[in-house]
């Protein structure tokens, strides 16, 4: 680390060590572009420390619990005793064994690492300021920067993340002990994720979500399993309403929380009131502790953008063309901060697209084929295009759906609720997208992605002989039906 005001230099400046910075500055490496990564918290950004790592592993561990809790009609008679500090810690080492994975190979591939913070001077200079006394700051000049700062959760008013009983999904991962009561604010795919994780554990949740159903944005039929399963787990949902106050209630450090309603029609089996009061149209829900989840925003204000040229939408987005460029030229955006979809793999690919264009290489991000997935229980994975998309773009299409119930893998697992959906082209018969809902879907998914980008039909993944007995051939078994010729499942 250097200390004091110095300048130096670098062909590619990346800024964020995340999924997407650490994946744009190793390829511009491998590509013998002098590449310089300035990063102000840890190698991995939040999706290795904060967000989908810890996450998966807290969800994989719950499962590992809750399975084996009911597993009586296997003849498994067990009660296992959690101890969620000693999980965290293996949570904790999971994380480390990744992260200390990316500094190899960030070292490896020629990449130097600067610790600090990175503002814009110009279109061609940053500075890097380091924390701690007497650390100073530098100046470092750039041909080319990558700015992938990701993003970070939204706060709600009222709710401080600074407040001990107000925890962001960072802090909820991080919990040494299991809360009796939780409320969870927001019933997107981080609220639901969490709220499931939490209710394994034995904790009392109840979501409260200020639209008619959960995980906005996919289908009813994706959604349905995922709800139903959720009433199995005693979760408690008030839709319609928002998250207006808590405050502190009892002597034991307990909370209430003050939801108001909104004006929403209510859908999904109507609002379940749980353990909630009326109160003249508002709820107060007592709870130990809350969890805000209402999404995520991008990290650009700390940038100073505006002294490199560079352009953001009204809410700090930062608009890239199909090559990660801005609207200043040499500097390009990647990851969260560039935009929806907020998926870690996305933010990869376009920083891997961003590293070829500055070598000089022919590349373009297609967000066609990005699977999106929700690893709720039982899981949600979707890719390409539904049918209405396909439709609206033109597109006679033909469906083919195989239920997971009728797998014979799935029964084997004890996990059949969820089904495969694949859309087509009806005239050729090109799988132009798909969605599954169901046990390993994030896994499934791939096998579409991968059709969609080799142009493949449905020809050619049905007749693609898949092992037996799988999750996979539920994928087989879709294109089946949609070329009528299904065995295990009626045509329709």
């Amino acid at each position: 680390m250097v200390v004091g005001d110095v300048t130096t230099g670098t062909d590619v400046l990346v800024i964020g060590a995340g999924p997407a910075g650490y994946v744009a500055a190793i390829r511009a490496g491998q590509f013998d572009l002098d590449v310089t990564l300035v990063e102000k918290d840890a190698y991995g950004g939040t999706c290795l420390n904060h967000g989908c790592i810890p996450s998966k592993a807290l969800i994989t561990a719950t499962d590992v619990a809750h399975d084996a809790r009911y597993a009586e009609e296997m003849g498994i008679h067990a009660d296992p005793d959690v101890d969620l500090s000693a999980m965290v810690d293996w949570k904790d080492d999971v994380v480390e064994q990744l992260t200390g994975g990316v500094e190899k190979l960030c070292n490896a591939n020629g990449v130097d690492v600067l610790e600090g913070t990175a503002t814009f001077v110009d279109e061609s200079t940053v500075r890097v300021s380091h924390d701690g006394d007497g650390q100073g700051s530098e100046t470092l000049s750039f041909e080319h920067a990558i700015v992938a700062t990701g993003s970070r959760p939204i706060e709600i008013p009222s709710f401080s993340f600074a407040d001990e009983p107000v925890l962001s999904s960072r802090q909820a991962l991080s919990l040494e002990s299991i809360p009796d009561s939780l409320v969870v604010v927001g019933a997107g795919y981080i609220g639901m994720e969490l709220a499931s994780v939490f209710a394994k554990l034995g904790t009392d949740v109840t979501v409260i979500e200020i639209r008619d159903s959960i995980l906005p944005g996919y289908d009813d039929d994706l959604k349905r399993p995922v709800s139903r399963r959720a009433t199995d787990l005693d979760i408690e949902f008030e839709f319609g309403y928002t998250a207006s106050e808590w405050h502190e209630h009892g002597d034991d450090g307990g909370i209430r929380v003050v939801a108001e309603p909104v004006d929403r029609a209510v859908s999904d089996g109507g609002v379940a009131t749980g353990e909630s009061t009326d109160t003249g149209g508002a709820l107060s829900i007592e709870a130990d502790t809350v969890l805000v989840a209402v999404g995520r925003e991008p990290v650009s204000d700390t940038l100073d953008l505006e002294s490199a040229g560079v352009e953001t939408d009204s809410r700090g987005f930062v608009e890239t063309d199909s090559q990660a460029r801005t609207s200043t030229e040499h500097i390009f955006a990647v990851g969260d901060v560039a935009g929806e979809p907020m998926l870690a793999h996305k933010g990869s690919a376009e920083g891997a697209v961003a590293a070829a264009v500055i070598a000089g290489q022919p590349a373009a991000i297609d967000h066609q084929a990005i699977p999106a997935v929700v690893f709720t229980d039982p899981e949600i994975a979707t890719i390409g295009m539904s049918e209405t998309d396909a439709v609206d773009s033109g597109f006679q299409t033909v469906t083919g759906r195989f239920p997971l119930q009728a797998s014979g893998r799935a029964l084997t697992t004890g996990d059949t609720d969820g089904f495969v959906r694949i859309v087509a082209d009806a005239e050729e018969g090109y799988v132009l997208g798909g969605s599954i809902v169901g046990h390993e879907a994030s896994e499934l998914i791939a096998e579409l992605g991968l059709a969609i980008e080799l142009g493949a039909t449905l020809e050619d993944v049905a007749s693609t002989i898949h092992a037996h007995p799988t999750l996979s051939e539920s994928v087989m078994e879709a294109t089946e039906n949609a070329l009528g010729q299904a065995i295990h499942t009626l045509n329709r």
